[in-house]
């Protein structure tokens, strides 16, 4: 059967078992969705999107009967809490997350779970429906130009009105969502154009040349001879290497090359907070996170490396606020990244490459190796371990009152790295980043560009169906939680064995800390101390079988370690000291050597060792 000229086969695709059968839109739809492996859809129902929610129930009943799994369809509280569910579940697995929502305002609460997506690089799918065809424009009921608001916030946006385009269109949103620098795609879909029957086809897709013209040319770019000879050029003549490894090295499936790279030429590692992970957080050459609130010691690191090498990174003003003083020490920068445009975008650079990062690393491993190339950095070595030790994580121990710190440290003492951390956004946050350590990538899922508070709760939601297996911990802030709080039913719903940790300052923590810094103590709108929510109730309510408060520093061991523990849903709200800060810190607009490191984190001063002169390295 011929297919339509704005269409065309896959390369080298099988015939599919079902090509040539007649199906309705939303059949078609579904079978995609099928075919692209999708194992969990997350979304609420609406009239534009009825024709696939019941080609979802019929598809799901028919596998059962057959004794598969099928696609199971989770019901959030909101759509918002659907779209952070994709985004955990294809932030942990790696896969395509899909969400799914009718039109109007099913829709436009999805505008922050895509823009949070975009920002962060997440591929995800979201199927909207829409009005039919014939009443686009005529601000018909829930109709939403969709198309105009998800333009600007998503890595594309197709509106299908030739339903003989959508079987294709589909297929098509997936790759351009996990394929290049990863993000999210959104189809709208006219109610007409899901009840309309044609031809499933079973491999065509669109066109879009331009689009894998460039997909062709960043596969294609590898590193040539004389690239490489100037990396080790560089790498040669440094004295303190540094790599700094960003969320691309995530994103691009780069964290097992670049341990690798790390290791080969032994070379200390600072990540962003989206590259958490890249690197084991226990391993001798990980400097942990540098930054805003970054490790003081790996802060340091920054200052005094002589080359920098970024990778998947992008020098975003949480990293590099005064972008001219950052890395100051730098005789060289090295940038490694998939997207062109990140390119002295921020930081004028000394040598880059656009291509696949894994590809990349391997090629200079490669190169390394058949050169023999290798330098001494034993000194540096123990210059970073010197750091670690002098200008450590700390907090006042002997305080009386809980310490948000302490209460990670013991729930890091039991998980041991391998847990899934879901995060919300404000100091928690950063606390989780600090003192957490993370054994392998993709374990840490928090809202990084765009700090969406309400992002924590969902997202370990969807990390969960990603991998039933593991412990998944969602640590959030009584302020953030309350964002998205309806979610607590969607866990005792759907009996997942999450385990949620409430940070209670009773107020908006972050915000309180900056009015305290910057704005002399003003707490405008941020103090939640007269608020009546009672947190353990409401999970109560919602069903959760362990709902626990711990306002006891003597208890927090036994609790932790039972609230870790226990089988099934668990929750936890823990009194923290209210005036608990993110240290270090480095303020907006600010560089490192102004860094604040607090009252229990040695800054280092005039009269502390200076780096190692360059002299002295060999």
């Amino acid at each position: 059967m011929s297919l339509p000229n704005e269409h065309f086969e896959i390369p080298g695709a099988e015939a599919h078992p079902l090509a040539g059968a007649s199906m309705t839109g939303a059949e078609m739809i579904v079978q995609v969705l099928a075919d692209e492996g999708v194992s969990t859809i997350f979304g609420y129902s609406g009239g534009a999107i009825l024709p696939t929610y019941d080609a979802v129930f019929v598809y799901n009943q028919r596998e059962q009967q057959a004794g598969r799994r099928g696609m199971p369809l989770i019901v959030p509280a909101n759509e918002q809490g659907a779209g952070f569910m994709a985004a955990g579940y294809a932030r942990a697995s790696g896969q395509v997350g899909v969400a799914m929502v009718t039109s109007g305002p099913g829709a436009t609460n999805m505008v922050t779970p895509i823009r949070d997506s975009m920002a962060d690089s997440v591929p995800i799918v979201v199927i909207c429906g829409q009005v039919p065809t014939g009443a686009i424009g005529s601000d018909a009921f829930q109709e939403a130009p969709v198309p105009s608001i998800m333009g600007s916030v998503a890595k594309h946006i197709f509106l299908v009105t030739d339903p003989a385009r959508l079987e294709a269109t589909v297929r098509t949103a997936f790759e351009i969502a996990r394929t290049g620098r990863p993000g999210p795609v959104v189809i709208d879909i006219p109610k007409d154009v899901q009840n309309w029957k044609g031809t499933f086809h079973g491999t065509c897709r669109l066109p879009v040349p331009g689009y894998r013209q460039r997909l062709a040319r960043l596969h294609a770019s590898q590193l040539d001879a004389r690239d490489c000879e100037e990396f080790f050029r560089m790498l040669g003549e440094a004295h303190r290497p540094l790599l700094y490894a960003g969320g691309g090295v995530i994103n691009g499936g780069a964290a097992k090359a670049l341990r690798e790279f790390a290791q080969a030429f032994r070379i200390p590692v600072v990540t962003t907070l989206m590259g958490i992970g890249a690197i084991d957080t226990r391993d001798p050459l990980a400097m942990r996170m540098l930054g805003m609130h970054g490790a003081a010691f790996a802060n340091y690191a920054v200052e005094d490396c002589d080359l920098l090498i970024a990778v998947g990174a992008r020098f975003d003003d949480r990293v590099a606020g005064v972008p001219a003083k950052f890395a100051r020490g730098a005789r060289h920068i090295a940038h490694l990244d998939i997207d062109a445009s990140e390119i002295n975008k921020v930081k004028r650079v000394h040598f880059s490459h656009v291509g696949i990062l894994a590809d990349t690393l391997v090629a200079l491993m490669d190169h390394g190796r058949a050169t023999g190339f290798g330098r001494d950095w034993s000194r540096w070595h123990e210059y970073c371990a010197g750091l670690r030790r002098t200008h450590a994580m700390n907090y006042d121990r002997d305080s009386s009152l809980i310490q948000p710190y302490y209460v990670i440290e013991e729930i890091n003492r039991l998980t041991k790295g391998e847990a899934i951390i879901a995060t919300g956004v404000g100091q928690h946050q950063m606390w989780a980043a600090q003192y957490f350590d993370f054994a392998s990538p993709r374990l840490w899922l928090t809202s990084g560009s765009m700090g969406t508070m309400g992002f924590g709760l969902p997202a370990a939601i969807g990390a969960q169906f990603a991998h039933p297996d593991r412990l998944v911990i969602d640590i959030d802030g009584d302020a953030s939680i309350r964002m998205n709080l309806g979610e607590l039913e969607t866990v005792t719903t759907y009996d997942l064995p999450i385990k949620i940790v409430v940070l209670n300052n009773f107020g908006d923590g972050m915000v309180k800390q900056w009015q305290k810094l910057f704005h002399k103590g003003r707490l405008s709108a941020s103090d939640k101390s007269l608020h009546k929510k009672d947190f353990v109730k409401a999970a109560e309510a919602d069903g959760f079988p362990f709902a626990v408060r711990l306002d006891r520093k003597a208890d927090v061991p036994r609790v932790v370690r039972e609230f870790i523990r226990f089988q099934g849903p668990a929750f936890l709200e823990v009194i923290i000291d209210p005036d608990a800060g993110v240290y270090p810190m480095v303020g907006p607009g600010q560089s490192y050597d102004q860094m604040i490191t607090g009252d229990w984190i040695p800054s280092r001063n005039a009269a502390e060792v200076t780096p190692p002169d360059s002299s002295e390295m060999f």
